[in-house]
């Protein structure tokens, strides 16, 4: 915590932290102090106790030991409701808005304006809500369906929540990882509005990035505990980094050279009907290899088909889809994810949550998911046959997990993006295709799925990668295929490949 915590602009104080859980412990004397007009980043690898700690301020759960200061008066907070109450409200990464009300009434709900009557007064609630909407710049109508907006805009929406309930401080779990370039930019425009507003801000994030640009200090946590604060201006991206891992992490993105082998996969002409435009292709025509103990990278805009030909390949799309698919030189075509599972390819999903895991399943069942009759005996599930299998992935992918029966949703990100990989491992593939693997993972994760892609290669598997990063795709891909508005628009050796001639390949030409 820094040496300034009692100034006076300082809108929130945790001292002395400490939250265990069945076997874990989650927080060990953490403190935090942070300031009226700022916003503080809170930085760790997945599992270092960044939302056990923004859980516990904002009401969710209590700490075992320590106290909050809430604008110089000591607070307890039994609920969420008590914390909002006080001026904390969370917003959390999975947003807490339900989809089938109107964006008023979830701004007010369970505090909605009543008539004399003693009804709800429906014109005061879609006035006002469009008075906090304008304030933030979202011009949307407020009696409009929160599902039908996209994700940057129901972010805006839980903002304008927390700003209804006069919060003093707000607390934002990952609000860009799901949005596009021009949604953060959004958010960061919001952000310094209410900065200037005197609303105190914690903000958890991966994106070192997005640190000189909005946050004003930061505090690292690393396994459960507090390992430093600064102020932004004041520390570079390694330093940041050194604190995060505890060492550096130069060689992040390290490939070991591989000699490729055979060919794998083929993909001829492929084409996916666009699900809404008639005539139109969320895949055009489409052709590449992949050889055997090779990572084909592949980078586009958003909006370019990328996941798209993935789930193609993969057989999800069978009805709106046509071309050419080979295996091992076999002619193959995929009518569902089973005959493409049973043909040795492997599809790990961009949303690890909603495609990749069954959250409320163990880790134990959710490794065994794809391959069930690995662990059966006479018809019937062995559990002893699935935990022997989960405990081999998490020892070999490393794995923070109490046990192979914890439930899937208690894992932190990397941790479950670990067992949908271990998921698909166990299939034994021999082409894994992975959508976005090291989005909203920490930097340590990301090094060890790095890892693990190495190990894989050498061992004669054939990775394709579906990257964002262009820096993650240069440094990882042996050839990079850039796609634009569905069609494939170029393909770079190792060797060719630079960020000006990738981008100007991925950038549409109209």
């Amino acid at each position: 915590m820094t040496d300034d915590a009692t100034a006076v602009d300082v809108a929130l104080i945790a001292r002395g932290i400490s939250k265990s859980f069945p076997g874990v412990k989650a927080l060990d004397n953490v403190s935090l102090a942070v300031r009226r007009g700022r916003l503080h980043a809170l930085l760790g690898e997945n599992g270092a106790g960044k939302s056990t700690l923004m859980n516990i301020l904002a009401g969710v759960f209590p700490p075992d030991s320590g106290e909050i200061t809430l604008e110089g008066e000591r607070v307890a907070f039994r609920n969420t409701r008590e914390a909002r109450e006080a001026g904390i409200a969370i917003i959390f990464q999975e947003l807490n808005l339900i989809p089938h009300l109107s964006v008023a009434q979830n701004i007010f709900l369970g505090r909605e304006p009543l008539t004399a009557a003693g009804l709800i007064d429906d014109a005061r609630m879609n006035r006002e809500a469009t008075e906090w909407l304008r304030r933030l710049k979202l011009e949307v109508d407020p009696r409009r369906q929160v599902a039908t907006l996209r994700i940057g805009q129901q972010q805006v929406v839980e903002i304008a929540k927390a700003l209804s309930l006069k919060a003093r401080v707000i607390i934002m779990d990952e609000p860009t990882s799901a949005i596009t370039d021009q949604e953060v930019k959004v958010l960061h425009g919001i952000i310094q509005q209410l900065k200037a507003d005197g609303v105190a801000i914690i903000y958890i994030t991966h994106k070192l990035d997005e640190l000189p640009i909005i946050a004003d200090e930061f505090t690292v946590m690393r396994d459960g505990r507090y390992v430093g604060s600064q102020e932004t201006k004041a520390a570079t991206h390694d330093d940041i980094v050194r604190m995060m891992v505890g060492r550096d992490l130069s060689e992040m993105f390290s490939r070991t050279p591989t000699e490729p082998r055979d060919e794998v996969l083929r993909v001829e002409g492929l084409y996916l009907d666009h699900p809404e435009r008639a005539g139109d292709f969320a895949v055009r025509d489409v052709s590449f290899y992949l050889r055997r103990g090779e990572v084909l990278g592949i980078f586009g805009l958003m909006g370019a088909g990328r996941t798209e030909l993935l789930e193609t390949l993969f057989g999800l799309h069978p009805k709106r889809a046509r071309g050419k698919i080979a295996v091992e030189g076999k002619a193959a075509w995929f009518s569902s994810a089973r005959e493409a599972i049973d043909a040795g390819v492997a599809l790990a999903p961009e949303d690890r949550k909603r495609e990749g895991l069954v959250l409320s399943l163990s880790v134990a069942a959710n490794t065994s998911l794809a391959c069930i009759g690995k662990t059966e005996r006479m018809g019937l599930l062995d559990a002893g046959r699935e935990a022997e299998l989960a405990d081999g992935y998490v020892k070999r992918l490393r794995t923070k997990t109490p046990s192979v029966h914890q439930l899937a949703r208690n894992l932190s990100g990397g941790n479950q993006q670990k067992v949908v990989l271990a998921k698909w491992l166990a299939t034994e593939p021999k082409v894994l295709l992975l959508d976005e693997p090291t989005r909203g993972v920490d930097i340590n994760a990301k090094k060890e799925i790095y890892a693990l892609m190495d190990e894989l290669v050498a061992s004669g598997l054939g990775v394709v990668l579906v990257s964002s990063e262009l820096p993650e795709i240069l440094a990882v891909a042996d050839r990079i295929l850039v796609m634009s508005e569905g069609r494939k628009t170029a393909e770079f050796s190792r060797a060719e490949a630079n960020e000006e001639n990738i981008m100007r390949a991925a950038l549409p030409k109209d």
